[in-house]
């Protein structure tokens, strides 16, 4: 086992189970009461899945994918005192623009959280004029200002990473066509101010594995290790049934992290129980938020199971870490710096 520092608060109040005694291959395992978020979770909700929590004021606040009964998806607000059980706001989070008129989007779905400097960030994918990256920031969780989008479509799984690099904002996104993708690369762009990008830049394709060799797609907030930013991402497959959704890892280049030095050829999790094989789209882990306690070590995985339900998992950071090294292959394109 590798010491490992890692770059984040300290959560005592984690939520947690202890690893099983039988458990075999990666060092994942699931919550036992899971699914914890189940169907009809709030009125004119039937879904919620694809979601992101974070600590928050020695509890955990959230942004929740609700699929809406009328079958369009939106940004519900959600709290709690342990991470697992949940209540949120009938009402959609309550955007706005710069001089604070309701600017509401068309939809709204798989939304991340992270704070960068004391700021709380909500980024998810949003019609504008075609399926594209929204962004808005608060620091109290109830007045919510949107950003102008930061790139034109089409383009989803935006991430943001905990930090400025170099001085800039730095956010994954995974650019894609204007359907239901068959393929997809991770990219990683810059910013001095949330509002102008650049210096974009390839992360990573498609890997040869079974479980990522349809497209792949920004997951979780990168965690800051000594080894590098640990990222987890998802992986998709193509089946005689449709697509397959797992989760895998890889380690980023601490200072240019367009440069993978690890990547994990085995997944970390892929569909195995009832709630992750059977519901509105089968066979779906997405992964969108991590909890990480920096004194224990331990971390809480959230991720969509089946585009209907919420799951959690659990692992050590340092042994991820461990697993995405001892199983690592790297291509060119990998470990290239991403700039043609």
């Amino acid at each position: 086992m590798s010491s490992l520092n890692i770059v984040a608060p300290e959560v005592p109040n984690i939520p947690w189970q202890e690893k099983p005694a039988n458990l075999a291959d990666a060092p994942v395992w699931r919550h036992t009461e899971n699914p914890i978020i189940g169907r009809n979770p709030s009125p004119g909700v039937a879904r919620i899945f694809n979601s992101a929590v974070l600590p928050y004021n020695d509890k955990f606040i959230g942004v929740f994918r609700g699929e809406q009964k009328n079958g369009i998806p939106h940004i519900y607000l959600g709290y709690s005192d342990d991470a697992i059980h949940w209540t949120f706001d009938e009402e959609k989070i309550p955007f706005e623009d710069e001089e604070g008129n309701p600017f509401m989007p068309v939809y709204a779905y798989d939304p991340r959280l992270v704070e960068v400097e004391g700021v709380y960030y909500i980024v998810w994918c949003q019609d504008f004029y075609g399926a594209s990256i929204g962004i808005a920031k608060t620091t109290d969780f109830k007045k919510f200002v949107r950003i102008e989008n930061p790139f034109i479509p089409f383009n989803r799984n935006a991430v943001l990473f905990p930090r400025k690099i170099n001085g800039n904002f730095a956010m994954l996104s995974r650019p894609s066509d204007s359907g239901h993708t068959p393929f997809g690369d991770i990219f990683i762009s810059e910013s001095p101010d949330m509002t102008y990008w650049g210096k974009h830049r390839h992360v990573m394709g498609k890997g040869s594995e079974w479980w990522e060799s349809v497209k792949i797609g920004g997951g979780a907030t990168p965690i800051e290790t000594s080894e590098g930013w640990l990222l987890i991402y998802h992986g998709v497959s193509g089946t005689c049934n449709g697509f397959v959704y797992s989760v895998g890892g890889a380690i980023l280049d601490i200072d240019n992290p367009s440069i993978v030095k690890y990547r994990c050829t085995e997944f970390l999790l892929t569909p195995e129980e009832w709630y992750e094989e059977r519901g509105f789209v089968p066979n779906v882990t997405f992964p969108c938020a991590t909890i990480v306690d920096k004194a224990t070590n331990r971390m809480a995985i959230y991720y969509g199971a089946a585009d209907t339900y919420v799951g959690l998992a659990y692992a050590y950071v340092n042994e991820i870490v461990d697993y995405i090294k001892t199983h690592s292959v790297v291509t060119e394109a990998d470990t290239e710096i991403g700039i043609r």
